[in-house]
């Protein structure tokens, strides 16, 4: 009877972030209703004792109705794609498909919707005075429609909270750690693994062990105030730091070139041009470009406060993902 209780409804189960979500779920006594794409094989959540349903994030009639049942839900399904920067399907699914979220948990009363934004939906700073929850989104610079979509999504579930509905934001920096079939953030460990990093940018971003990230968000379930956002991060680590830990724990060589802003600009504009003539994602947009060069420092201290986030170092983080893509073939 315990897990009749504690039953909750996830979307997006078998990414990066909801492999790791849907186990610290089961570590916690839930019982777990995963939401894939249909026809989707989520191989990360293999063997685990769960229900997989098949289901259309763009479909408001089916998810409302696989929802039901459900006391909680966690939304983390969302399209993350940083090419092309105008991408009419990405908005429809990160905020339309939000909307559809939002509508189901109204109308099947749910207790708590605990919703996974992003750290880029608020203003970044340096090292010494790095972003937080209250600093204003600045990612509209950009004109990408991942970080647009993510932050429209983000304030339209604010919107729902005002009329009523209990929802908290959860808003992870980069993640690192196993299950990361794409490979998403890991492919920056397997590129230093492989030699592959010609050099590294002059920018830098927050990372966070995806254990603890998945953590946070199960937390957030019992302990988030009602209509709060809190950052999920742990370390502000330049480019020439982060590869020098990832070879560190890897035993190889890290990339010791620091490439000029001016030329990584070029080589992103390059990579957008020819791009559009293939139609074949780049490796480095002009987007991809700006941002690498650019500071994404963030403070975790409130979720660390209020939802008990762990602060593992992120050398761990690193490990796990390593033994995880030894492990299964990717390197």
């Amino acid at each position: 009877m315990q897990n009749e209780t504690k039953k909750i409804f996830v979307t997006g189960p078998d990414g990066l972030l909801g492999s790791n979500i849907v186990r610290e779920l089961l570590s916690q006594g839930y019982e777990v209703r995963a939401m894939v794409e249909p026809g989707r094989k989520p191989g990360t959540l293999e063997g685990l004792p769960i229900e997989i349903v098949e289901g259309d994030l763009l479909n408001p009639e089916q998810v409302r109705s696989l929802m039901q049942g459900a006391r909680y839900v966690v939304h983390v399904a969302a399209s993350t794609m940083m090419w092309p920067d105008d991408n009419p399907i990405q908005r429809k699914v990160n905020i339309e498909g939000t909307r559809h979220v939002l509508d189901a948990c109204v109308a099947n009363h749910i207790e708590r919707l605990v919703f996974i934004g992003s750290a880029n939906s608020f203003g970044p700073g340096d090292k010494q005075n790095p972003g937080d929850e209250s600093r204003p989104y600045t990612g509209h610079v950009f004109h990408n429609d991942y970080l647009d979509s993510k932050y429209r999504a983000h304030q339209l579930v604010l919107e729902y909270v005002k009329n009523g509905l209990n929802a908290v934001m959860v808003n992870p920096t980069f993640m690192l750690g196993p299950y990361d079939s794409k490979p998403s953030s890991g492919a920056m460990i397997v590129a230093v693994y492989k030699g592959t990093v010609p050099g590294y940018s002059p920018g830098g971003k927050n990372y966070i062990c995806v254990r603890d990230a998945a953590k946070g968000v199960v937390n957030a379930i019992t302990k988030g105030r009602t209509g709060e956002s809190y950052i999920l991060g742990n370390e502000n680590l330049d480019f020439n730091e982060a590869f020098t830990k990832m070879a560190s724990v890897m035993g190889v060589k890290p990339p010791s070139l620091r490439i000029p802003s001016l030329f990584i600009l070029i080589y992103g504009l390059w990579g957008s041009f020819i791009a559009r003539l293939t139609g074949k994602p780049p490796a480095i947009s002009y987007t991809m470009a700006k941002i690498s060069i650019s500071e994404f420092y963030y403070d975790s201290s409130k979720a660390v406060r209020e939802l008990e986030l762990p602060q593992t170092p992120i050398e761990q983080g690193i490990q796990e993902a390593f033994e995880w893509f030894k492990n299964n073939g990717y390197l």
